[in-house]
């Protein structure tokens, strides 16, 4: 007789889905956490709790969050994001790799899964100070995105920390599971080391929801290649690829971008690792209303080539490859009102200056020279005769510029100028394991390992390249829910 139906891997949203799951279907459930008890939740805990999910219009908003109030409602433009154009994003933005069937899986059940969220004490709210503007007297949503957990990511964690409690849903901290322990090919339980001493804990069913390797320089090296070492990570220290490597381990399959990651523009003086009392404010998002440039002063991506939601992922490896592996961020008068609030933080990197000339004098590590010629050529191509709209593709470009901005291009011009300081902050890694769209764990001959599922960042197959914002968490949950769903129905059979 085992000691539990279900144990889960893991200590995030998809752990915590998974663990929920599991126990709503009647398993005995035990969650095992590398982390201690204060730094527990992985790196859901690090997010800022944007949720990319399919919806018809404001009631279905209404149906998630019934705290909206009636005036609220009347002054707000939610729209509408259907499960096609979510799948038409995906497919987008990883260069149409995503795996169709376990894309499909997800965003189809996007929106059941966060009511099922709702349902168990989770809340969520409005994005109104993040992803809207006030466009004659509305709040108009922009990029797919409308609702947030509440409290963000250390939010959501502790809303599903509360549910699994009232559940008496057992969670081990300071536990590191370390290997999977098979009979006859049926995954039976996993060796776990816990303050130097190894223990055996059987199951009938095990979930992986650990992380990928965002943590392990080794792997990241390994894996994504020269400099990644030296990336900033945006999250936990503790997703060091264990899920990953006990998995390969017993002859799970390897799948999915194993090159690519989540990485974005991080203050270049964070910490090695993410710090809970700052969160996500490290991040540095408001780019497409500026410019950014290297050491050399020179502009090296288009920073208004879509929305924030669908570039921010791939523009911190951008980031990696410059010089010295920083950039800086230069914003005029004009805009920066509009600079989110991760840009007003105590611990950030930032000067300030009334003049251009006196500006590139302030940019440590960039030629000033470089950066005024720069600036001028940029300033030349703006179009003028069209105008600025930040709510949608603007078309507001450059002309003739060797690297466009096709939105939201504005001349950097208007005194005191402001500029940010950044460097590359990893948030997690795209390779993993395949899974079917039962959240199982298949093997290199393609067939299910008896026993086994998966779900969070470890699922491989779903991001290659870039990623849409929002999409991580949600897929997260949906499969989280589906494998405690399977493993439950597994470990009591």
């Amino acid at each position: 007789m085992s000691e539990y139906d279900v144990v889960v891997v893991g200590g995030g949203n998809a752990a915590f889905c998974a663990a929920l799951s599991a126990e709503e279907n009647g398993a005995r459930v035990l969650m095992l956490e590398a982390a201690p008890e204060e730094d527990h939740g992985g790196n859901s805990r690090f997010a800022s709790g944007v949720l990319r999910f399919a919806f018809r219009g404001i009631e279905d908003i209404r149906k998630l969050v019934p705290e909206l109030s009636d005036a609220e409602a009347a002054i707000s433009d939610f729209g509408s994001y259907t499960e096609e154009q979510y799948l038409d994003d995906m497919g987008r933005v990883t260069q149409y790799r995503t795996d169709p069937d376990l894309t499909e899986t997800f965003v189809r059940g996007s929106y059941d899964t966060l009511a099922w969220m709702r349902s168990k004490g989770v809340r969520f709210d409005p994005l109104f100070r993040r992803q809207a503007y006030k466009i004659d007297g509305r709040f108009k949503f922009w990029g797919g995105l409308a609702l947030e957990s509440w409290g963000g990511g250390p939010g959501l964690v502790e809303l599903e920390l509360k549910a699994a409690k009232a559940r008496d849903i057992e969670i081990r901290y300071s536990t590191r599971a370390i290997q999977l322990i098979q009979q006859n090919s049926r995954v039976v339980g996993v060796l776990v080391r816990r303050a130097g001493r190894e223990e055996v804990i059987n199951a009938n069913a095990i979930i992986l929801a650990c992380g990928g390797f965002s943590s392990n320089v080794e792997m990241r090296t390994k894996y994504l290649g020269p400099s990644w070492d030296l990336a900033k990570v945006r999250g936990t220290k503790f997703n060091n690829g264990d899920g990953i490597r006990m998995a390969m381990d017993i002859g799970a399959r390897p799948y999915g971008h194993w090159s690519g990651c989540h990485a974005v523009g991080w203050d270049r003086n964070a910490p090695e690792f993410g710090d809970l009392e700052v969160g996500e404010n490290f991040q540095k998002h408001s780019y497409p209303y500026g410019i950014m440039v290297n050491a050399h002063g020179k502009r090296f991506v288009d920073e208004g080539a879509d929305f924030r939601n669908y570039t921010y992922a791939k523009y911190g490896k951008a980031v990696l490859d410059q010089p010295g592996q920083f950039a800086w961020q230069i914003f005029d008068a004009k805009w920066t009102h509009m600079l989110r609030d991760e840009y007003r933080i105590r611990r950030v990197t930032k000067v300030t200056a009334n003049s251009l000339e006196e500006l590139a004098n302030k940019l440590d590590d960039v030629d000033p020279a470089g950066f005024l010629a720069e600036v001028k050529r940029y300033n030349a191509a703006v179009r003028e005769d069209i105008k600025f709209d930040p709510s949608i593709k603007d078309g507001k470009c450059t002309v003739g510029l060797e690297i466009p901005k096709s939105n939201w291009a504005n001349t950097i011009s208007d005194g005191p100028f402001e500029a940010y300081a950044i460097t590359c902050g990893i948030t997690f890694t795209f390779g993993g394991i395949k899974i079917d769209q039962s959240a199982r764990v298949i093997n290199v001959d393609g067939d299910p390992i008896e026993g086994l599922y998966c779900a969070g960042e470890m699922v491989g197959g779903l991001f290659y390249f870039n990623y849409a914002g929002g999409t991580g968490l949600v897929s997260g949950a949906v499969y989280g829910r589906i494998a405690g769903a399977q493993a439950a129905k597994y470990g009591k059979g």
